[in-house]
């Protein structure tokens, strides 16, 4: 990929020839291969230029003045997008360059990469934290639904000094009365069997 820097090198505009000179002078300065395309000299430098420029970078008078910067074909900005990025320390994604180890913008997209990094982790902490909650929960949910379950199964024991019910007693005296009677019929039988001895 080759930075490509259109600029007029006979311009009669002291702005222009001052801002192509910072933009040659800044590339120079960081060893950024470039490739200085003279628009005044080459007329297939100019049209191609014109026509690459995006409608919203051109003057009213649609005619795009240097200096303009692409990467290959790709348009990277005018003079004042350059500005921006280097006062940003963002020159190398301006110009659709990896960034070399050691500036300014590396340390950017590291940090970038950290922050990011140490977001996912909080993130997986949180989520463990939640399962944790939601298992305690649910342990929580089985032991009382096995309290509920052995109280249902208890039997009810009868308290000591409670009555017991009608229908108990009734029958209970209703057995007496009946072992009395056959106390009494057995002391019959016996004195009966006493006299046919006498007899005898």
């Amino acid at each position: 990929m080759v930075i490509k820097v259109f600029v007029a090198t006979s311009s009669g505009s002291t702005a222009i020839k001052k801002k192509q000179q910072e933009v040659v002078g800044f590339l120079e300065a960081n060893k950024i291969d470039f490739q200085q395309m003279d628009i005044a000299g080459d007329e297939d430098n100019r049209k191609w230029m014109r026509e690459n420029v995006p409608g919203e970078k051109k003057p009213q008078n649609g005619i795009p003045l240097p200096p303009q910067i692409f990467n290959e074909e790709r348009y990277c900005g005018d003079f004042e997008s350059f500005f921006s990025a280097k006062e940003e320390n963002i020159i190398y994604s301006f110009l659709g360059l990896a960034p070399p180890p050691g500036t300014k913008e590396t340390e950017k997209s590291d940090a970038t990469e950290k922050s990011e990094a140490t977001e996912e982790k909080s993130e997986a902490t949180e989520d463990k934290s939640d399962s944790k909650d939601e298992h305690s929960d649910a342990t929580k949910e089985t032991e009382a639904h096995t309290e509920d379950k052995a109280e249902e199964g208890a039997p009810e024991e009868a308290q000591p000094g409670q009555t017991p019910p009608e229908g108990q007693q009734e029958g209970e005296e209703e057995h007496a009365a009946t072992g009395e009677e056959e106390e009494k019929q057995g002391e019959g039988e016996e004195k009966e069997e006493v006299e046919e001895q006498e007899e005898s």
